[in-house]
């Protein structure tokens, strides 16, 4: 029961396939998104993921809420062409005074010739990327640089539309399935199909501190439940604490991919950056996994040679055995 993404199979008995979720944590730079890139492959990430919207379609009437936007990141925005004309009048004649929901969406969208820059860029560094696609219009945009799977953020889960047109991509499709119960997913997986599927299991809040009630609810034993419930397709665990041990944990219970939201600083501006990892645990991270796969071995039980040599000086002389 394995699917292959890029050169790499992903399933049980396989090497955990682990993605650093870079998602809108880029801040609309691309120069700060091959930062994150490097820091991803530098710390022992197979892939790196982000976030694509067709901003209309997917925010409607919402992005004309009044919303505090920072004006660096607007300013930015302006340069490279990415704001509506309307709003950068509303914000010149406002001296930045009157920011919508909508700018900050804008502003954190990669055009086409951004993605085509971390798309050499990642292909540079040997690590593959993706997106979570939350339109039609984002699916058709990422294939056309040919992504080596789409992942399927947990609030598109219920959008069927959605679904069947990331399908007929024809490529593997990680399903996140925070927020949503097993009636939900089990529709899901009817609409998209089990072959080239990898579930996630993920729970949607974002805990803001590693306490007992979050520990609850991150709740690593539906990993198991949701591969009872289905059979035939890998499971694996998406984290959204920014803390290194459910992740670890879900690697141990036979996840078989983990995704991990990745930061640079906690300190910079953005709402995914508190609940990301930095570099420095997303790296002991990465390397507990393998350590850990490295310490399975094959499961039977055998007398090492140097094993051996320590019994002759440990066991007392003369005791009988019952061999």
């Amino acid at each position: 029961m394995s699917i292959v993404i890029g050169k790499k199979k992903v399933g049980l008995g396989y090497p955990t396939f682990i993605i650093a979720e870079l998602g809108i944590n880029h801040n609309g730079d691309v120069a700060l998104a091959k930062d994150l890139i490097d820091a991803a492959v530098s710390c022992g990430a197979d892939a790196v993921k982000f976030q694509k919207r067709t901003v209309p379609v997917v925010f409607g009437t919402a992005l004309n809420d009044k919303r505090e936007v920072p004006r660096d990141l607007l300013e930015k925005a302006i340069a490279r062409g990415v704001l509506p004309p309307d709003s950068v009048t509303r914000l010149r004649a406002t001296d930045f005074g009157d920011t919508h929901n909508g700018d900050q969406k804008w502003a954190l969208e990669f055009t086409h010739d951004e993605y085509a820059e971390i798309d050499r860029y990642c292909a540079e560094k040997g690590i593959m990327w993706s997106a979570s696609p939350w339109d039609e219009a984002s699916v058709d945009f990422l294939a056309e640089f040919e992504v080596p799977f789409y992942k399927v953020a947990s609030a598109s889960l219920t959008d069927d539309e959605l679904l069947r047109h990331i399908r007929s991509k024809g490529k593997p499709v990680v399903l996140s399935t925070g927020g949503s119960s097993t009636e939900q997913i089990r529709h899901a997986v009817d609409e998209v199909g089990k072959d080239d599927l990898i579930l996630l299991h993920c729970t949607a809040a974002y805990p803001k501190l590693f306490n007992a009630e979050s520990r609850a609810h991150i709740n690593l034993r539906a990993i198991g439940t949701l591969r009872s419930t289905f059979p035939t397709v890998p499971v694996g665990f998406s984290s959204n604490d920014g803390t290194r041990v459910p992740a670890f944990g879900a690697a141990a219970l036979g996840a078989v991919m983990v995704e991990v939201h990745l930061t640079l600083s906690h300190k910079m501006w953005g709402s995914d950056q508190a609940s990301s990892m930095e570099p420095v645990w997303f790296r002991d991270l990465c390397e507990w996994i393998r350590g850990f796969e490295e310490c399975m071995g094959d499961g039977i039980k055998v007398v090492y040679p140097e094993e051996i040599e320590v019994m002759k000086k440990l066991r007392r002389v003369g005791q009988t055995t019952g061999l």
